[in-house]
């Protein structure tokens, strides 16, 4: 084989793999309130603790999968990474602009009785069981499936117990073509009513 035969062998084999295993793009994963919680504090306290969320995904690189036309398997992943930090940041965002003021907690065992350990108010952890879309292109459009499913654990001080509660949620839909916009707009619509919900009323 001459020289440049065999330096373009591997080349040739990279760019094959490459079209077979698709693209990764990265979505920007934001949770933006759109309702008002004018009784936050009453509820959660002056501060609140943010505890480790904790991503249970087996697939965890990811947030999405697109088959496409040609069925070259396209993913996407979170912006920022990993999920549970972009949740977790838009979050402590968002809460602090209805005058609560976020704190972060190392660690928390999710138990009432350490209740009276923690520097703050309440504190929160979040388990993510599922996140994830799912898209197959095909003639006419691209069939979308998205859900999310998180498992929402809130310790009250002044209450003495800790609230989980179970939040699964899914939609379908068809786009004419996914694109990481489409993603984030349909993920971040589906964690915006989650999470508005939840602070509405968290107990």
């Amino acid at each position: 084989m001459k020289a440049h035969q065999w330096l373009l062998s591997p080349i040739l084999s990279f760019f094959i793999v490459g079209l077979a295993l698709g693209e990764i793009y990265p979505t920007n994963i934001r949770y933006q309130p759109i309702k008002e919680f004018p009784s936050l504090q009453q509820k959660i306290g002056f501060i609140f603790g943010i505890a480790p969320f904790k991503d249970e995904r087996p697939d965890k690189p990811y947030i999405g999968h697109l088959t496409s036309f040609r069925r070259v398997p396209h993913y996407f992943k979170s912006e920022p990474f990993p999920l549970e930090k972009a949740i977790s940041e838009s979050l402590s965002q968002a809460v602090s602009r209805s005058g609560v003021k976020t704190v972060p907690i190392s660690e928390w065992d999710g138990k009432p009785e350490s209740l009276k350990n923690i520097e703050a108010d309440s504190i929160l952890m979040i388990e993510i069981k599922r996140f994830w879309t799912e898209g197959t292109a095909a003639v006419r459009g691209t069939k979308v499936s998205t859900s999310i499913y998180l498992v929402i654990y809130l310790g009250v001080k002044k209450e003495g117990k800790v609230f989980r509660r179970d939040v699964y949620a899914i939609k379908e839909s068809a786009v004419a073509r996914l694109t990481p916009p489409a993603v984030e707009q349909m993920v971040n619509q589906i964690l915006t009513e989650i999470l508005d919900a939840f602070f509405s009323n968290p107990y």
